[in-house]
């Protein structure tokens, strides 16, 4: 026994030494935060604003531009853009916001019109996985940006950029990572994340990439990754890259929210009048279908993202403003596009935080409760750029970020 508490407490020294810390529970790991449900477990955080909104402790500038938000672990906050003639990954303090590390990231690049990476980094105990516009995608450590591995999602993969570049945020899983290159070699890969070596390649699935992200669920006894692209959405054996399932589902233009699984049940929905669909997953002797439930445009997300919170899920409709919608039904509770505009938001404590796209870029605070828009405060961020900020919010450690190009504000949202 001492021998083991011996080993652990030398463990902890050398993270400490290599200046990641050990891991806590109101981390921000990756995309969407730990189980990329937009969902942060933690309480005590305030549930009124004063005037003008919670205190803000500091803003960060000299990010680059881009829309990536943060990924926040321990005592380091990491993000993505564009400065000159590269692309950076940074890494900074949640103390005072002030850069620790700066690592070249693949060359500049605007698809679609849009300058500098889109995608949130994903980490995963010392090592960092980032993919840029270009389909570039590099495993760094956390302690200084130092590279350990490279990969091209087009080259090496035979992926097709999508018309506004890839936007996804790699999926940790064990020892694998899993991308979406997209195309005829095989829309899904996994590599060893130590090494990126190929561990397999989806070839029974080819669809092209959008912009979602993959999530990884255990059903029917199986663990697989969920795939949603302009096509199909389907799901693919962690094990080998075998197609387990697939679920004929059209969407237009672009195709970005981030799928959710519940009860044997996979949602998603996309904007441009695609609107959303519920299937039910079943495994009958090992063999894999997916029923549809409901399709219906009483959620026609953009890309704001989605949350379910008990039986209710909850975003922006486009042209039917924020929206609750029944998880099982598909029916909706309520909708109000009145109070404020399109936007993003992320779940904390009984409570949604909106971030709206345009204007002023106002953020909010509502209940989150099937029975209306009840709003606690709201204000205008400061020094707000020219873009949209699509960023999606982040609460990591009773506080409040908020990316703006090459801005980073961080608010304290935790009840004194």
């Amino acid at each position: 026994m001492k021998k083991l508490q011996d080993l652990t407490l030398l463990a902890t020294v050398f993270s400490l030494l290599a200046g990641i810390g050990p891991a806590a529970s109101s981390d921000w790991p990756q995309w969407r935060g730990p189980k990329r449900d937009d969902i942060c477990t933690e309480t005590g955080l305030l549930r009124d604003w004063p005037a003008g909104g919670p205190p803000l402790l500091w803003e960060a500038t000299g990010l680059g531009s881009g829309f990536a938000t943060v990924s926040v672990v321990g005592d380091r906050i990491y993000t993505a853009g564009e400065k000159g003639d590269s692309g950076f990954l940074l890494a900074l303090s949640p103390a005072d916001g002030k850069q620790v590390w700066s690592t070249k990231f693949g060359k500049p690049a605007a698809p679609g019109g849009f300058v500098g990476p889109r995608a949130a980094p994903t980490v995963d105990g010392d090592l960092l996985f980032a993919i840029d516009q270009s389909g570039e995608l590099v495993c760094l450590k956390t302690a200084d940006g130092a590279e350990v591995w490279r990969k091209s999602l087009t080259t090496d993969f035979g992926g097709q950029q999508p018309n506004w570049g890839y936007t996804e945020s790699p999926l940790v899983d064990g020892d694998k990572v899993a991308v979406t290159p997209g195309g005829a070699k095989g829309a899904v890969v996994a590599l060893n994340k130590q090494s990126g070596a190929l561990l397999w390649q989806s070839k029974e699935f080819t669809d092209p990439a959008h912009y979602s992200s993959l999530i990884a669920a255990d059903i029917g006894g199986v663990r697989q990754y969920i795939v949603l692209t302009p096509r199909s959405v389907a799901g693919i054996a962690a094990a080998d890259g075998k197609l387990l399932w697939r679920a004929p589902r059209r969407g237009d233009t672009a195709v970005i929210p981030t799928p959710i699984y519940a009860d044997d049940s996979v949602y998603v929905t996309s904007g441009y009048g695609a609107g959303c669909n519920l299937f039910k997953i079943s495994n009958e002797a090992g063999k894999f279908s997916a029923q549809q439930v409901y399709a219906n445009k009483v959620m026609v997300n953009h890309h704001g993202g989605v949350i379910k919170m008990d039986d209710f899920v909850y975003g922006y409709s486009d042209g039917k403003g924020w929206t609750c919608q029944n998880f099982k039904t598909g029916e909706a509770k309520w909708q109000d596009r009145e109070k404020l505009g399109k936007g993003c938001l992320v779940y904390a404590d009984g409570h949604f935080y909106l971030r709206q796209e345009d204007g002023k870029g106002p953020v909010a605070l509502i209940e989150a409760s099937p029975d209306g828009f009840k709003e606690h405060g709201r204000f205008n961020q400061p020094h707000r750029s020219n873009a949209n900020s699509w960023p999606h919010p982040v609460i990591a450690d009773g506080k409040l970020y908020l990316r703006d190009q090459d801005v980073l504000l961080c608010y304290d949202v935790k009840v004194k």
